[in-house]
């Protein structure tokens, strides 16, 4: 069972959260839980229990259910953390490595 923890710095607002993804061996799907300073990332965690790491993934990005989700609950797209949690759900799921990322503003 693979899993991965993504900790996100929101920047400007100030906002925290903590991803946890874990691969689930007999649904093949990545069940996902999240702390967050933000209201709106966890109302979006309300609906958002677990995904399918292939579609999420592979699929094109407004048809991934994490970026479905972030259209009707977040107030703004610059926001990282629908990044952060499919990042986590391509470890979780054994699709990619657990490897850093960040954007870096100047």
């Amino acid at each position: 069972m693979n899993n991965c923890k993504a900790t996100i710095d929101s920047g400007a607002c100030r906002m925290k959260t903590i991803i946890t993804a874990i691969a689930n061996d007999e649904t093949a799907m990545v069940d996902l839980s999240a702390e967050s300073d933000c209201p709106h990332i966890l109302r979006m965690f309300w609906t958002l229990k677990s995904v399918c790491p292939y579609t999420e993934v592979e699929g094109a990005m407004n048809e991934t259910e994490v970026y479905k989700l972030a259209s009707e609950t977040l107030p703004h797209a610059a926001c990282p953390v629908p990044c952060g949690i499919v990042k986590a759900v391509e470890v979780a799921g054994g699709l990619g490595i657990k490897k850093d990322v960040s954007i870096k503003i100047e």
